[in-house]
């Protein structure tokens, strides 16, 4: 019987940066489970043009191992690009692009396995470790896994509002648009509610639609303003192991009061984009009125459908007035909330939790009081709103590492930051 030093399972690119990281550690014995046939990040929002929020630098495992063959540079090296990037001048890599990348690593390592859907796990006693039933899809060849250790690395899930999960085709998640996209456009009113970054890429989208076409848009969000996203230097501080450190120290109820107060560091629209959209505006009015409604302030209390048509309940959250407005599509650029897989039962006992019923992690990610439960990108709450950073993927990494090997194969950065986020024993 074949026991991992770890297994990880989920293959989104948190996970694919830890299996990138591993691969050369001859003295690691891990695996990485993906019930997906393949490697394809947000398929549904790859639109023409947009890139990521970090720089090229925040790849799979350049922050961890500058000289490792897995790095974006080293693949636009192999794909006789690297120059055309210079030119560019650019340091945002294409979001196209950086799927591209992620897939090329998956070709190079043997850590992985694809179409294996993991079904429930238990706890084996006997040889003190973990028991992974695995399922393919096609139902023929299923497997057993075990590993001392797991890192749990699915992912969150798409998040629409209470009671609009069942509305109908023309009621989607922002992660589904493109697939939807020719339906949607069939129809005269399309509605987009959220205000960050996802929802303004849409509407920029279908304002360049609205050139051929004849449909009305609305922008709906509650949030004051389209916020920009704060991206100062003194800022992007804050995206450092010591302000980790600072944050995860807190108290719970001042650690979820910073949160809400923080959303522009992680939730904010890029202002290029911003600015983009109201360009677009600005020629479209030069010719006729914008079909464009753009509402601020505004919660969507209640959605109800009838027949092709949904109509929407919206509180004004500083007049205090109420409206309705009829759509015939809607689009919730929502977000994405935590969820734990089904499998996780077996072991549930294991599992720490909060006072409000959230995963208590500890600092150095873990879940359990055993220390072999590891997780990715599930812990906003406690470690704050890096958490679905890209450019902290290598940091995290190279932590858990550390836990789950027992030895440090990539040096830990302790203080990269020049400000100081609170006092310690000695004071100011």
């Amino acid at each position: 019987m074949k026991i991992y030093d770890f297994i990880a399972i989920g293959l989104g690119p948190f996970n694919l940066s830890l299996a990138a990281l591993t691969q050369p550690l001859d003295q690691a014995d891990a695996l990485f489970l993906e019930q997906r046939s393949d490697f394809n990040w947000h398929p549904g929002m790859m639109l023409e043009g947009t890139h990521l929020q970090t720089p090229f630098m925040s790849d799979l495992v350049t922050l961890a191992d500058p000289t490792s063959p897995y790095s974006f540079l080293n693949y636009l090296k192999q794909h006789q690009k690297l120059y055309r990037f210079y030119i560019r001048e650019n340091f945002f890599i294409l979001r196209h692009e950086y799927n591209l990348y992620c897939q090329w690593v998956c070709r190079q390592l043997t850590n992985l396995r694809f179409n294996t859907r993991v079904t429930a796990i238990s706890f084996d006693a006997e040889h003190h470790c973990y028991r992974l039933e695995t399922r393919r899809p096609d139902g023929q060849d299923n497997g057993l896994y075990y590993a001392r250790k797991l890192v749990i690395g699915t992912g969150p899930v798409p998040h629409r509002p209470d009671g609009c999960d069942t509305l109908g085709e023309h009621a989607i998640h922002s992660s589904e648009y493109l697939q939807q996209k020719p339906t949607l456009l069939e129809q005269p009113r399309i509605s987009v509610i959220g205000g960050g970054q996802s929802a303004a890429e849409i509407v920029y989208d279908l304002l360049d639609e609205q050139r051929q076409r004849s449909f009305h848009l609305d922008w709906i969000t509650r949030s004051p303003r389209y916020f920009p996203l704060e991206y100062s230097k003194l800022t992007l501080e804050m995206t450092s192991p010591e302000y980790v450190d600072y944050f995860h120290s807190l108290p719970m109820a001042t650690r979820d009061t910073l949160l809400s107060q923080q959303q522009n560091l992680y939730k904010g629209i890029n202002s290029d984009l911003i600015n983009a959209i109201f360009d677009r505006l600005y020629e479209m009015d030069l010719h006729h009125a914008p079909r464009v409604r753009l509402l601020t302030n505004t919660a969507v209390s209640r959605v109800e459908a009838s027949g092709a048509e949904f109509h929407l309940s919206l509180d004004h959250q500083e007049q205090q007035r109420h409206a309705t407005l009829t759509t015939n599509a809607l689009i919730f650029a929502t977000g994405y909330r935590a969820a734990l897989p089904e499998f996780l039962g077996g072991i549930a006992n294991e599992i720490c939790w909060d006072s409000k019923e959230r995963l208590a992690v500890s600092r150095h990610y873990a879940i359990d009081k055993q220390q072999r439960l590891f997780v990715q990108n599930a812990e906003l709450h406690s470690h704050g709103f890096v958490t679905p950073d890209l450019g902290m993927a290598c940091y995290r990494n190279s932590v858990l590492l550390h836990k789950l090997l027992g030895w440090q194969p990539y040096a830990v950065e302790k203080k990269i930051a020049f400000q100081q986020f609170g006092f310690d024993e000695a004071g100011a």
